[in-house]
């Protein structure tokens, strides 16, 4: 009795569904001015939220190279939202030097291992075979620095602690540049020349691949004493990146890496950092806090479009309800029940949002993803938006589609058949 029921149930659906989809297609000019308002409510929900996730996927690209259990000390904060005079504040903070690095390095017992990291140039690097095109990037790096961007040697050796605290002219290779640069044997024991100074090529690393559509491997690591001696001040800012032993150390070894730099830069006590602690997390929540503004205006502006797209759709399916009375009056007539019409013209509102919120979707899920196209991103789909904002969709067809469907579902049958 019950599997009757339902079968008889769901024939009612699907004859009330082509039913709707037929007064759809009927007029074509009126739904497509009727479904505009929930098109534009439902776009702007998901361009926002397609383009939130393409930015999060960047941040979570730009310090996914960390190795694990890893967190960064840096001067600047990685994403930053605020005035001009807050960057100012910042910018005036005091630089993280090669002193403060060591002092750090010191003090550290709770961390695997500690690295002090530079980037000073991209330019050319030359052998005996080959000059690369003007984009190496060069790191200076301490010993540290290698289980904590998860660098591993693949030949040779990684940077030692007398290569940094004797300035030696050695180098590691990235795998791409290692390639390029020696294409016919091991570069390991090879000279190559970086801004016209020799050096010597003591480790091979293993190959990453690619990212945000540069190569990850296209690098060359010397001594960080080395590179401020020859490319910039000893003064000159720098990071430190802290490894913790595991996961159940992590928390306590970054509260004392915070506590070791406020001693070392004389925080007063009560005032805030003058330095940023970057990890996935902290940047991660920092994004989702300065964007969560952003979020709220976007879901008021959808809100009031999808309030006019309603009404209107209400106003609509009055109109259709007035203009196919005598259809009312000759349905009920051959047997067709109030629950029969109400379905009816609730599906139609239905439709008629499903079909707006579809295309505002498409058009949201392309708009947002422009941001991936110009970052060279792998392009986002936010599935949990798009499930509810098709529900919403589906929301609003129901409440403002009920009215007209009870007044539907309530025409006299004798007086509608007379109706002209």
């Amino acid at each position: 009795m019950k599997t009757k029921g339902l079968t008889i149930l769901l024939a009612e659906l699907k004859e009330s569904f082509f039913m709707a989809m037929a007064a759809v297609a009927a007029h074509k000019l009126r739904s497509a001015l009727t479904l505009l308002g929930v098109l534009v409510g439902v776009f702007s929900i998901i361009v926002v939220m397609t383009a939130m996730r393409v930015m999060q996927s960047f941040i979570e690209s730009e310090i996914s190279e960390l190795g694990s259990q890893t967190f960064e000390i840096q001067k600047f904060p990685v994403v930053f939202f605020s005035r001009p005079e807050g960057w100012e504040k910042i910018r005036r903070r005091k630089n993280i030097t090669l002193q403060v690095g060591m002092r750090f390095l010191e003090r550290a017992t709770l961390a695997r291992a500690v690295g002090l990291d530079t980037s000073f140039w991209a330019g050319e690097i030359s052998t005996r075979y080959k000059t690369t095109a003007p984009d190496v990037q060069l790191y200076g790096e301490t010993p540290g620095s290698f289980p904590a961007r998860n660098w591993i040697v693949q030949e040779g050796r990684g940077l030692s602690d007398s290569d940094v605290e004797s300035a030696h002219d050695v180098c590691v290779l990235g795998h791409t540049l290692a390639k390029t640069v020696f294409p016919y044997s091991s570069p390991v024991g090879e000279n190559l020349k970086i801004d016209g100074i020799n050096y010597r090529v003591v480790g091979l690393l293993e190959p990453k691949g690619a990212s945000l559509g540069g190569d990850e491997d296209n690098f060359a690591v010397i001594p960080i004493t080395s590179g401020l001696d020859r490319f910039s001040s000893r003064r000159r800012n720098l990071n430190l990146l802290v490894q913790a032993r595991d996961q159940a150390s992590y928390d306590a070894c970054l509260q004392e890496a915070r506590g070791i730099m406020r001693v070392i830069r004389k925080v007063p006590p009560g005032e805030e950092d003058d330095f940023e602690i970057a990890s996935n997390e902290s940047v991660i929540g920092q994004f989702n806090s300065v964007t969560f503004a952003v979020r709220i205006g976007v879901a008021v502006v959808s809100s009031i479009a999808l309030l006019a797209a309603g009404i209107g759709i209400m106003n609509i399916m009055l109109v259709s309800v007035t203009e196919r009375t005598r259809e009312i009056g000759i349905r009920r007539a051959v047997g067709a029940r109030k629950r029969n019409i109400m379905t009816q013209f609730i599906l139609e509102a239905v439709v008629l949002c499903e079909v707006g919120g579809a295309i505002g979707v498409l058009l949201g899920i392309l708009g947002g993803n422009a941001a991936a196209y110009f970052l060279k991103l792998p392009p986002v789909v936010p599935v949990d938006w798009i499930i509810i904002g098709l529900l919403i969709c589906s929301i609003v067809g129901v409440v403002f589609g009920t009215y007209p469907a009870f007044r539907a579902a309530n025409l006299d049958p004798i007086e509608s058949l007379r109706y002209e």
